[in-house]
């Protein structure tokens, strides 16, 4: 592998006798890893690998993303050592939880793991276009209580101050952990760019302790290894912020930062280290502060975007017909789209919001129009009436086509295929229109 010009001279300094096994790793494949999604009823899975010892519900291994198990949202890719992150956060059910750098989900479909459906996770992304990617990654994965947000931090900090039980910040970083996995990453590496992108990232903890509450707990990580981005930003934040470095529980294989890179720094000893030399995984740095004192977060009642009369008339039409349960949460439309909101929701007048809660469907005249979210947010068991289809129907689904059903009447069904829920379906006259968004197909 071709290093760009300072980076192998840079790592022989710091790592010294360490250095030959460090680049070594360079040379053998990236390591890839999956999670199973306990947010799903129990289905039996075609996968195998063994469990990631960080990580609850991870496994070492790959998943094709055409794949029954994918594209339900039974599982959820996601490189080995990303997996310590949410397991550091430790979100609990009912906790007001922030993830403030979240494309392309992958952490927040982790922290939606901890919690079940209970409490909010708002997940924020800066870039539009990476906003939509997250939007569909926690789309597919069923997450009814997050609030997606396309804003930038100190937007979020002058809207939410205090609001948040934890946050977790996994930072823009030189990416050098991910050189392994990603060679084209190093085109945008210089000696300079570490010290560059450390500027953003104090910027960006400033915004977010702004926003965590007295005794609440912000996780920083970075996928890179450079002491720049990595302990001196810790030793920064836990001097110059009311934020205090506490330790963290290290599996076999994961080390303690290095306080000799941060001016010898003592509390630099509690975050962790995950080298590819070292285990099974890229690079990745974790480190857990807690904020000084106590205080009860503040909630908010959203009491806008009622249903008119109508909408709820045609709503509830909708249930009655296809449903065996109504969704949870709050009732809220915005124009003609219906969500269901998390019960602890934040006002986000002054935010931007990609999508709020569980998107339910569409308002059309006279009608409502359930939208593909249900499909892999519901169990079967929500549904009046589920389709299973073999692998090549499921293939032909995804591809646009219609399918020919023995049943009657005019209704919507979920179709499923080994037991698991893909998407909806209208039948009409014995045939399954499709419904599956164009985005999606393939």
């Amino acid at each position: 592998m071709d290093f760009p010009e300072g980076f192998k001279t840079k790592y022989q300094r710091l790592l010294g006798a360490e250095a030959p096994a460090f680049f070594a790793t360079f040379q053998q494949p990236a390591e890839t890893g999956y999670r199973i999604n306990p947010l799903k009823p129990a289905a039996p899975l075609a996968l195998g690998g063994p469990a990631i010892p960080w990580s609850t519900w991870g496994h070492y291994g790959k998943v094709a993303g055409n794949d029954i198990e994918h594209v339900s949202g039974f599982v959820y890719s996601q490189e080995p050592s990303a997996q310590f992150v949410a397991t550091v956060l430790a979100p609990e059910p009912g906790e007001r939880v922030l993830d403030l750098c979240a494309a392309p989900g992958g952490k927040t479909t982790h922290i939606a793991s901890f919690m079940g459906a209970s409490g909010l996770i708002v997940t924020n992304e800066i870039n539009r276009s990476r906003a939509k990617i997250l939007a569909s990654n926690v789309e597919r994965f069923g997450i009814t209580n997050a609030l997606i947000t396309n804003n930038d931090p100190d937007s979020l900090a002058a809207a939410w101050p205090e609001a948040f039980d934890k946050i977790l910040v996994d930072a823009p970083c030189s990416g050098e952990g991910m050189f392994r996995k990603d060679p084209d990453a190093m085109q945008y590496w210089t000696p300079d760019y570490p010290a560059a992108c450390a500027q953003r990232q104090r910027e960006i903890l400033v915004m977010a302790e702004k926003m965590l509450r007295p005794g609440g707990v912000l996780v920083y990580s970075t996928c890179t290894f450079s002491p720049e981005e990595d302990e001196q930003i810790a030793a920064w934040a836990n001097a110059e912020l009311p934020l205090t470095l506490v330790p963290i529980q290290k599996p076999a294989g994961i080390a303690s930062g290095r306080p000799k890179w941060a001016d010898n720094d003592p509390a630099v000893a509690n975050t962790a280290r995950l080298w590819p030399h070292q285990l099974r995984g890229e690079g990745h740095f974790v480190a857990r502060f807690v904020k000084a004192g106590q205080a009860s977060v503040k909630r908010y009642d959203p009491q806008w975007g009622r249903l008119s009369a109508t909408q709820r008339r045609d709503f509830d039409t909708f249930v009655k017909a296809n449903l065996t349960q109504m969704p949870s949460g709050h009732l809220l439309a915005v124009k003609d789209q219906l969500f269901a909101v998390p019960e602890t929701a934040l006002d986000w007048r002054h935010v931007r919001i990609v999508r709020a809660g569980l998107h339910l469907g569409t308002f059309k005249k006279n009608r409502f129009e359930p939208s593909h979210s249900l499909a892999t947010a519901l169990p079967p068991a929500a549904f009046q009436q589920v389709v299973k289809v073999s692998q090549a129907e499921y293939l032909r689904y995804r591809h646009g086509e219609l399918l020919p059903s023995a049943l009657s009447g005019k209704h919507y069904v979920l179709l499923t295929c080994e037991d698991k829920g893909f998407a909806i379906g209208k039948l009409v006259n014995q045939t399954i229109k499709n419904l599956y968004p164009k985005g999606l197909r393939h």
